[in-house]
């Protein structure tokens, strides 16, 4: 049987890969919502124009978008579907387009309506984080604490002798 631990991370890693693909998806094609794409367009055009250094590096906001949605597609299919650390490399990817996504928000000072979802898994990213790094360091802590028992008792029986 499974620990908690990890169907905790094994769900949350679904659930978010499934999710990223989707927004992902959605900034790059009209195929899913038209209506969808064509927000996403009007909003990065906002988040370009708030940003003025993109321009000069070379970032439109087609760009721009197409950037974020990719990450976010590419994450979000590791997430689901490779085993192992690439998770945790593509769960941080994702956790920094979050907090450039709320960057952007704030810029153009959109109403929390407008970016509750990326604070929310902003959130859900961070804890599908520290739940897979603890269960990384908790073996660990196991074994330096049997080592400190068995030190423990070997001071014991010199003290004894």
């Amino acid at each position: 049987m499974a620990s908690p631990r990890t169907i905790t991370i094994v769900a949350l890693s679904i659930a978010l890969g499934l999710f990223f693909v989707f927004m992902g998806t959605i900034k790059l094609t009209p195929r899913l919502s038209k209506d969808a794409y064509s927000e996403m367009k009007r909003a990065y055009k906002s988040y370009a124009k708030a940003l003025p250094g993109l321009k000069k590096i070379g970032v439109s906001s087609v760009l721009l978008r197409k950037i974020i949605g990719s990450l976010e597609v590419g994450c979000g299919v590791v997430l689901t579907l490779v085993p192992g650390k690439p998770k945790d490399v593509a769960n941080f990817l994702l956790l920094l387009v979050m907090l450039a996504v709320l960057f952007f928000h704030q810029l153009v000072g959109d109403p929390l309506k407008r970016y509750a979802h990326a604070l929310v898994f902003g959130i859900l990213l961070t804890c599908r984080l520290l739940i897979a790094r603890q269960s990384d360091d908790r073996p660990e802590r196991e074994e330096s604490r049997e080592e400190q028992h068995i030190n423990d008792q070997e001071k014991n029986k010199v003290k004894q002798s």
